[in-house]
């Protein structure tokens, strides 16, 4: 690797730790970033694995030392989302990509809108719902939710989120926490699988890590200062920045390039 190459990796790695650690979605710019240093998209999307794997790592040991993360039930959560990530990332199918990227949009759109219009839903949580036991139905979600990360991961941050807010009733903060948990949860398992069909570059992926590790950090640490509004309103900015991108209002991966070259 180049100095460029490595600065590039580990600079975008903070920002990626950051945002993936609070929202979701950072996952465009590492894949955007490794392809545009040659790596195929198959060898881009196991590599881009050992960042999040450490930097979940790095965020869930931060949120449990605080206190905010309920393990039991994360345990709970993280079964069938488990076994939807083995099932996704093992399965062979041919996705179009574009028709993904409008999906995705469009289901951003709406988080979008629910963030902005009703707020109190991801500021308070749900006593009734969090002293229920996780329904049948919730272990459904969890598996399709487990199955779209094993399969792209890209903006699996929001779903996890959304059903752990609206489904189980932690709030935002707590919410966000869970999602870190799951994702930690999932991610060894589909590199591994990525690893088996040698598609992974250690060497990238341990170098970007090291900005990870520094975003994740202050992002978890910052989420719990600051609390839900301040989640949620960073949530809006990225969510909103994400939006452009699938719609093609702004091009990241030529920002990206620019910068490399």
């Amino acid at each position: 690797m180049t100095t460029i190459e490595i600065i590039a990796l580990i600079t975008s790695g903070l920002f990626v730790g950051f945002i993936n650690t609070l929202a979701g979605g950072g996952t465009i710019i590492s894949l955007t970033l490794l392809m545009l240093l040659g790596l195929p998209p198959s060898v881009a999307n196991g590599t881009n694995r050992i960042a999040v794997f450490i930097q979940n790592l790095v965020a869930v040991s931060n949120f449990k030392k605080r206190k905010i993360l309920d393990t039991k039930k994360g345990i709970q959560l993280a079964i069938p989302t488990v076994i939807g990530s083995v099932v996704g990332v093992s399965i062979v199918v041919k996705l179009d990509e574009q028709i993904i990227q409008w999906c995705f949009g469009v289901i951003m759109i709406v988080m979008l809108f629910f963030l902005i219009y009703k707020p109190e839903r991801w500021l308070k949580g749900k006593e009734e719902l969090l002293n229920r036991p996780i329904s049948p139905k919730m272990y459904v979600i969890m598996f399709l939710i487990g199955l779209y990360g094993g399969v792209i991961h890209v903006g699996v941050g929001y779903f996890l989120i959304m059903a752990a807010v609206l489904g189980v009733g932690f709030d935002l903060v707590k919410g966000n926490a869970m999602k870190n948990f799951l994702v930690l949860m999932y991610v060894p398992f589909t590199l591994f699988i990525f690893v088996l069909n040698g598609q992974v570059r250690w060497d990238y992926g341990l170098t970007h890590s090291i900005g990870n590790i520094i975003g994740a950090y202050i992002a978890s640490k910052w989420a719990v200062e600051w609390g839900a509004n301040f989640v949620r309103w960073m949530m809006i900015v990225i969510i909103a920045l994400s939006v452009l991108q699938m719609f093609g209002v702004i091009d990241l991966k030529q920002f990206i390039d620019g910068l490399i070259h």
